[in-house]
Order: structure tokens, then sequence, then C-alpha cells
């Protein structure tokens, strides 16, 4: 029998329980092994994360029931919701509360929670400089993880609320990869001025998790905000051109106008990127590298990862 202790990870074939996961179970010396909690244990990626160590089990994070038998004799429990599988903030909420009560019932020590800002707390929902969406959202797939944190505070639940960034992967799977012109000129479109984007790729959200988890109760009750770095839609057309070897430029259209673009979730990210443009010094105050970086001593800057992933980015 091991002597480790149990991580629960919810999502763990998604962006970040993934990176946790892996980061645990890559590493022989950790103190942690991971119950990979999942919605297909045949898909895949849970088989491959079987085949790494990982004990894989079928969870439904809208079924709380189901949560507390796969959060049961867990030492710690990695928390996330998926927004973008519904669109719908109070299925969001839902899975968040279940996962608190589950994580209380089942008495785990320490909870990371991934988290992002209220924006309703910088821009009230009747401050007409950002359209309310949905009835009662600025950013919905923000304020619903923002509102969640009180779950876990009102249950008691030991929690570190991880703040996270815009992942870089988005260039990959999002659609946000460069646009060809007429002209053949590359564009990325980001309506973020010339303010700063904090930023992250995927995998390091996961692998600083780990690091929380691997201080103990240091960070229990306390906000860790993480990124890769702060970067401008200019910083990041550059960079991604020399990946590239050729031209990228920015398109820094308004918010407005990104909001009627038309595909799923645009107004949401719309008043996403508006909220990172206004706040920009907040946001990026809040994330700050050097703690990262503490976390996750392999944390990849975006040159870096765009060397390893510039082939996987779609130009349309």
């Amino acid at each position: 029998m091991s002597d480790k202790k149990v991580i629960a990870v919810v999502g763990a074939t998604g962006a970040q329980g993934n990176g946790l996961a892996r980061a645990i179970l890559n590493d022989p010396d950790s103190p942690f092994t991971v119950r990979a909690l999942t919605r297909d244990a045949h898909s895949e990626k849970a088989r491959a994360l079987a085949a790494l160590g990982a004990e894989v089990v079928e969870a439904d994070v809208n079924d709380v029931e189901s949560l507390k038998q796969a959060f049961a004799c867990a030492y710690g429990a990695f928390c996330v919701t998926f927004f973008w599988d519904h669109f719908s903030p109070e299925q969001e909420l839902a899975q968040a509360r279940a996962q608190a009560e589950a994580a209380r019932h089942a008495g785990v020590q320490h909870v990371i929670w991934s988290t992002l800002e209220d924006t309703r707390k910088y821009v009230p929902l009747d401050d007409d400089r950002m359209p309310t969406l949905m009835g009662r959202y600025k950013v919905p797939h923000f304020d619903a993880k923002g509102e969640a944190d009180a779950f876990f505070k009102e249950l008691g639940v030991p929690t570190t609320f991880l703040l996270t960034s815009f992942y870089w992967d988005n260039f990959i799977q999002f659609g946000m990869g460069p646009k060809k012109g007429a002209d053949g000129t590359l564009t990325i479109t980001l309506p973020l001025g010339d303010q700063k984007l904090a930023s992250i790729a995927a995998e390091d959200i996961g692998k600083c998790a780990y690091g929380i988890f691997r201080k103990g109760g240091e960070y229990i009750g306390h906000t860790v905000g993480i990124a890769g770095a702060h970067l401008t839609c200019h910083d990041m057309a550059a960079m991604m051109g020399r990946a590239l070897g050729q031209e990228v430029t920015c398109n820094s259209v308004p918010p407005d106008v990104f909001r009627t673009f038309g595909f799923p979730g645009a107004e949401d990210l719309g008043n996403m990127f508006q909220f990172n443009r206004d706040f920009s010094a907040e946001c990026c105050a809040a994330r700050p590298l050097d703690v990262t970086r503490e976390l996750n001593p392999e944390l990849q800057s975006f040159d870096e990862w765009l060397a390893v992933n510039k082939e996987r980015i779609p130009i349309a």
C-alpha cells in the first residue's frame, strides 16, 4: 500500500486538471498520488493517465453524490468548472456548489478552487460602460466562478483560491489564431488597446496547483494569482510572428465590435477583454510572475511555449 496522499483531480482530462495530474505523476518524488475524475474513464486521455499510474474514476460534476464518492478519503482536491461546455453560469454555479459540498462531506484537507474575478465588483450591473449579459452578469464565465468562491468559504472548506489567466492554448483551440487577410498578412484580433493581458500556458496552471499542494497549508484561505507573462496584443503578435517566420500584426478592435462577431460566446469574450483592458493594472498585479515561478520553476515564457506549439496554431 502506498503512503502517498490522494489528490482528487476534477476534469483530469481537461486543460488545467490534466496539467496537475501529469505534474504529480511525472514527479517520482511526489508525496501525492492522483485520482483522476473524468466523465469517460475509457477516453484516450483517461487511459493515458491510467498508464502513468493514476486511479481513474468516473464522476459527474452535476451529481454531488458521485463527487462525494470520488472525493472519499482524498487528502486534496482540485476543483474546476466547465462553462464552455454549456455556456450557463447557473450550471457552473451548481457545479461549484456540488464540489464544495462534496469536499466538506469527504473531509478534504486542502481544496484548490480554480476561479476568476467577479467583474461585477468592478463594473456594477447598472454601469453601461459594458453591456449586462443574461440579465445578471457582465462577464458570465468570470462572474460565476467569482461568485462561487463564497460556497467554499461558507461551508468551511479549507481552500486556496487559484486565480487563473488567459490560456495561450486559445490560439490553438478557441479560434483565436492568426487570420490571413486579402494581402496575405496574418493578424490576431484582441480588443485590448495597448494594455497588457495576464496570460499563461494551460499546463502551467496545473503545475502551479501542484506547487500549492506541495506547500501544504501555506496558501489555505488565500487567493493566489498566476500568469506566465503580462503582454500586449502587439507583444504577442510580434512574438508569434518571429516563431512562425512571417509577420503577424495585432488588430485591436474596440470591444463593442468584438461583441458583434457572432460566434458562440462573442459577447462574453468581448466583455472579458474589455475588463482585462480597463483593469489591466489590477489584473496583472493580482497575478505576479515571481510568485507563479516560485510555485512552478518550469514556468514557460510565451516565446518558449511558441517554440513547442507553433505548428499546432491553425492559420485561417
